[in-house]
């Protein structure tokens, strides 16, 4: 071969390996971010998520990307807005805000990766086979919150004794509602306090159930924790402030917003660690070998100023209790 005959090949064969190279590489995964909230609301917890995956070795925007779908409390979207996640071919669900979301990403795939954050029994809601053998091609952070209504009712009535008629607000939608009505039922019963459950899937419902609950002359609130509730929150505070109705809640962000009291577990760190799980997937672990994480972590919260503004004086030994006081 002559020289220069030579020399043009090979320059051309070092110009072409680079980009050989980049056609070689395999491209970047995407991880479906599907919430029943809404991006402002909920951006605390998706930078939780976030730290989770960088923890187990996962980077967004350099490892991996993620598509995030928001329903924005419309819970009836989430089937379509999942759909969408998996014709986008992501490596893996992480379906948050609820049990809703977990359900919708399950009933459009069998095969796609899910992990969820949820407050239902993943068991009896059939997205998993056990907790300690998921089985199948989800996961995730079962974090009991819908099973504390009945310690939120009690410790309501530690903080306000009077509250003997209190509204308990529900979202007929749930699919567990039946069993946290009945839970919530006995436990009234052995508070003596009288029950009378109100029912809200929308905005509009929601004025409608807490001006009920003035109207019916009730001593309290009792908010269930339910996802639609969280994304609704500045709305239910408003109105419980408006009527001047002591009011319990399921998480820290309600007493943030000016709630009286919240009791339920640490959302954020159940986000950290469906990120590490995210991570873990696409390193190659199968959801069905992942044991479902359940939450250890409970804070009670009190907001002094609510309670000063509804005139009522926090026991000393309450506050004792007290993991947060919000002045």
């Amino acid at each position: 071969m002559r020289r220069r005959e030579f020399v043009a090949v090979m320059g051309s064969a070092v110009l072409a390996s680079p980009l050989a190279a980049i056609a070689q590489r395999p491209a970047m995964p995407f991880i479906g971010f599907l919430s029943s909230g809404s991006p402002n609301e909920r951006a605390h917890l998706a930078e939780a998520f976030r730290r989770g995956l960088k923890e187990g070795g996962v980077v967004d925007g350099k490892d991996v990307a993620i598509e995030y779908r928001w329903a924005e409390g419309r819970f009836e979207r989430l089937p379509d807005l999942a759909r969408e996640l998996v014709d986008r071919k992501v490596a893996v669900i992480v379906a948050t805000g609820g049990v809703a979301p977990a359900l919708a990403a399950k009933s459009v795939t069998s095969t796609v990766p899910i992990v969820f954050t949820g407050g239902g029994d993943p068991v009896k809601l059939g997205l998993v086979a056990s907790l300690s053998r998921p089985g199948g091609n989800a996961t995730g952070v079962a974090n009991i919150s819908r099973s504390l209504d009945a310690k939120r009712l009690e410790l309501l009535r530690d903080l306000v004794p009077a509250a003997s008629r209190v509204v308990y607000l529900v979202n007929p939608s749930a699919p567990d509602v039946k069993s946290l009505e009945t839970q919530i039922r006995a436990a009234a019963k052995a508070t003596a306090t009288e029950i009378q459950v109100l029912n809200a899937s929308n905005e509009s419902e929601i004025d409608a159930a807490v001006a009920a609950a003035k109207q019916r002359h009730a001593n309290a609130l009792l908010v269930s924790a339910d996802a639609l509730f969280v994304t609704r929150r500045d709305q239910i505070v408003a109105l419980a402030s408006r009527y001047a109705i002591p009011a319990s809640y399921s998480s820290r962000e309600f007493a943030v917003q000016g709630g009286l009291m919240s009791y339920g577990p640490d959302f954020a760190d159940g986000y950290r660690q469906a990120g590490i799980y995210a991570a873990r997937i696409l390193r190659g672990a199968k959801p069905a070998e992942l044991p479902v994480i359940q939450a250890t972590k409970f804070a009670l919260v009190v907001n002094l100023k609510t309670a000063k503004k509804l005139g009522i004086a926090v026991p000393r030994d309450f506050l004792q209790r007290v993991d947060e006081v919000i002045e």
